[in-house]
């Protein structure tokens, strides 16, 4: 037999092999791994607290969420000079308080008030206002919350930390807040940046980790090469955008080109794709999917089969989630 169609022959067959092993795996990643184990399984998820029905980040959002009954506070996180352990989605507070100061560069007792009104980031045509009519109330809306005052207010709530910069004493410091109040098995945290989550897993190992942008990317490959069943997991949460929203009109500041539109439409095929994350949440990895503020993109999500939807509107949510309800398709 000639020896080129012998090696055909067995790559062949290798490749087979491999394919078979792979689809397997695929369907039944529990042959190969240990399923992970979370103490919380979160649907209803508000971020940065429910922006669209509060002010973001604010204690207020935080008790309108939890009395609503979420499974799950997003929240961003800052350290100010002092020390203190903030909870704002940018250091700069310009946006949030029409302020030019830096978070870091500032005590915690001299930063401004947040706005008595802020522009939604992924639903740009809508304002939050603030939600009281009495001045006492309405500055006390305003002041950005220490995480802190989040863990003592909402002890048994599980809360998803952005650690928004690649700062070792916020690390920290927020790894000792997590411990302090012993909510390691309500917490799931990290960042955009690999370099920034592998410090948090440091820090402290049995906190869940998000995934990173870049382990998201290498998660999305190795599902297309079929190699991803075979490749231990380490985080705890697959956190992704749904591209497909901001396609829609007025859900952002940004005009979108034709191209940037197909690219978008490209990534969205790549990144919602049911077998995988079906597989993870075999491996027992929660999918999150945000930032989803109407009822077609909530059904969207969980048709796909994610654990939880990050949403802007908590109230809306919640009503699409309650028993019977029906999806309203002009929405």
């Amino acid at each position: 037999m000639d020896t080129g169609l012998i090696v055909g022959m067995v790559l062949l067959g290798l490749f087979g092999g491999y394919l078979i092993t792979s689809v397997l795996l695929l369907k039944y990643p529990l042959i190969l791994h240990k399923r992970k184990q979370l103490k919380f399984r979160c649907r209803h998820i508000c971020h940065r607290g429910g922006a669209g029905e509060r002010l973001e980040n604010s204690m207020s959002a935080f008790k309108h969420a939890c009395h609503i009954g979420t499974d799950m506070l997003e929240i961003d996180c800052h350290i100010t000079k002092d020390g203190q352990v903030v909870v704002t989605h940018d250091n700069n507070l310009q946006r949030l308080t029409g302020c030019d100061v830096l978070v870091s560069e500032t005590n915690y007792e001299d930063l401004p008030l947040l706005k008595p009104e802020l522009r939604l980031d992924f639903d740009f045509g809508w304002v939050t206002r603030c939600s009281s009519d009495n001045e006492e109330d309405d500055l006390g809306q305003r002041r950005i919350t220490l995480l802190r005052e989040v863990f003592e207010q909402f002890p048994n709530t599980v809360v998803n930390i952005d650690i928004k910069v690649d700062n070792d004493e916020l690390i920290q410091s927020v790894a000792n807040l997590i411990s302090e109040f012993n909510r390691e098995s309500l917490t799931v945290w990290g960042n955009k940046s690999g370099v920034v989550t592998n410090k948090c897993y440091t820090a402290n190992p049995n906190i869940p980790v998000l995934a990173s942008i870049g382990t998201v990317v290498k998660w999305v490959i190795l599902f297309y090469t079929g190699l991803l069943p075979f490749i231990p997991i380490r985080e705890a949460a697959y956190e992704i955008v749904m591209p497909s929203v901001i396609l829609k009109e007025g859900k952002t500041r940004f005009q979108l080109s034709t191209k940037q539109r197909a690219l978008l439409k490209f990534i969205d095929w790549l990144l919602m794709s049911k077998q995988m994350i079906q597989h993870l949440s075999e491996r027992g990895i929660q999918t999150y999917i945000w930032v989803l503020n109407e009822e077609d993109e909530f059904e969207k999500a969980f048709q796909l089969g994610a654990t939880g939807v990050m949403t802007d509107f908590p109230t809306k949510l919640k009503q699409y989630l309650e028993p019977g309800h029906v999806l309203d398709n002009k929405t």
